[in-house]
C-alpha cells in the first residue's frame, strides 16, 4: 500500500536518515543532503505544502522538498518559480517507479498552487522522462550567462516561458556550509566514506556547460 502525504514533525528524523542513506557516497565521499534537509525546513523559501513523504506499508521510503527560486529577465522583471531537492527513495526501493509517483504527485500539487515552472539540477537521465528539458531550450541560464548541462526546466503550464532570456537564482538555503554539514554528519554515527564512480560522473556533469 503506497501513501503520499505531507511531512510532519514526527517524520523529521526518519526523512533525514533516508536522505543520508540515499546520498551517502553518491556525489562525494559522505554527503551533505541530509544537512540541507535539516536546515531547509526553517528557511523562509521552504514550501511546507510541497514537502511530501512516501510510505510503503507504513514505512517512509521517499521524500521530496521544494523551495522558492526566481527567474529574472534582461529588463529586470522577476518570476517566482520552484526548485526541488533533495528528492530521494531509499536504495532498496529505487528503479521501481516510486520516485516517479512521488514527483508526479508533487507536480500536480504545485500546479494547483499556481506555480508554472520548475528548475532543477541533476542527472538528465533521471528527469527527462518526467518532462524536464535542457535549460538551453528554454533560454534559462545562470547569472553569469552560462547554461549548465545539469540544469533542467519543466513547464507546469504550456508556454509559461516565452523564449526571452531568463537568469536563474536559487534560494540562499542551497548555499550549504560544508564544515557545518560535516559536523552534523559526524554526530549521527559512523558511515563508511568511500570513492565511487558516480562521484566522477557527478563532477563531470556539474562542470559541463552547453554552448
Amino acid at each position: 500500500m503506497i501513501k503520499i502525504r505531507n511531512e510532519i514533525e514526527a517524520d523529521y528524523k526518519s526523512v533525514e536518515d533516508i536522505t543520508r542513506k540515499s546520498f551517502y557516497n553518491l556525489y562525494m565521499e559522505g554527503c551533505v543532503e541530509h544537512y540541507l534537509v535539516h536546515t531547509m525546513r526553517q528557511h523562509r523559501d521552504f514550501i511546507a505544502e510541497l514537502d511530501f513523504v512516501m510510505e510503503l506499508e507504513g514505512q517512509i521510503i521517499g521524500n521530496i522538498m521544494y523551495t522558492k527560486a526566481k527567474l529574472t529577465d534582461e529588463k529586470g522583471e522577476e518570476k517566482e518559480i520552484l526548485t526541488f531537492g533533495p528528492v530521494c527513495v531509499v536504495p532498496e526501493f529505487q528503479r521501481k517507479g516510486y520516485g516517479k509517483k512521488l514527483m508526479e504527485h508533487s507536480f500536480q500539487q504545485a500546479e494547483k498552487m499556481g506555480y508554472d515552472v520548475i528548475v532543477i539540477f541533476g542527472s538528465p537521465v533521471n528527469y527527462v522522462s518526467r518532462g524536464f528539458r535542457s535549460c538551453k531550450k528554454y533560454n534559462v541560464c545562470l547569472e553569469n550567462g552560462k547554461y549548465p548541462a545539469a540544469m533542467m526546466v519543466k513547464e507546469l503550464a504550456p508556454n509559461a516561458l516565452d523564449g526571452r532570456k531568463w537568469f536563474y537564482q536559487s534560494s540562499p538555503v542551497m548555499e550549504i556550509n560544508e564544515e557545518a554539514a560535516m559536523q552534523y554528519d559526524a554526530a549521527l554515527g559512523e558511515m563508511e566514506k568511500k570513492c565511487q564512480p558516480s562521484q566522477e560522473e557527478f563532477y563531470i556533469m556539474s562542470h559541463s556547460f552547453l554552448e
